[in-house]
């Protein structure tokens, strides 16, 4: 099998979050939301001030690039000394079935461990097979009981644990 260097054909890169992606946080979110559910007031805070409710509690936010433009973003979001919830996970349609998904879940994974992370947490809905899936694979297991969603569409919430 070719690689992509030999094919010309662009790697995907994996970037820290700076105030310049924030237009693209949003753009891709927006975009696979509004695919499946509707954009709520709880998406469009994030959305909109990630700075305030993602980085300045604690979290990080990865992005995705593809041949010089941004297709892809997972956060990080804080929830205490030791959890770490992974939300805002998209990948831009044209994209999809790439494996990006999985490379920013991997690097979110791998974020979490450097941060002391002990627990990972995320909320997703049950008629994404494809998501779920991959949140299998990579050892997410369904919690039974958890904090309410402030997300109308979350039906299911998973966790790794990474001790």
């Amino acid at each position: 099998m070719e690689s992509p260097e030999q094919t010309g054909e662009p790697q995907v890169q994996l970037l820290t979050y700076e105030p310049r992606y924030q237009a693209d946080f949003k753009r891709l979110n927006k975009e696979w939301i509004e695919h499946y559910f509707r954009v709520e007031e709880a998406d469009l805070r994030v959305l909109d001030h990630p700075d305030e409710y993602v980085l300045q509690r604690g979290g990080h936010i990865l992005l995705a690039a593809y041949a010089g433009r941004i297709v892809g973003t997972c956060a990080l979001l804080r929830m205490d000394e030791t959890s770490y919830e992974l939300g805002k996970m998209a990948v831009t349609a044209r994209m999809q079935g790439r494996g990006i998904g999985r490379l920013l879940a991997e690097a979110a994974i791998a974020k979490s461990r450097s941060l002391g992370a002990r627990r990972l947490y995320l909320e997703s809905n049950t008629k994404l097979a494809p998501a779920l899936h991959l949140y299998h694979q990579l050892g997410f297991r369904r919690v039974t009981s958890g904090p309410p969603s402030p997300y109308e569409r979350s039906d299911i919430q998973l966790e790794m644990l990474l001790t």
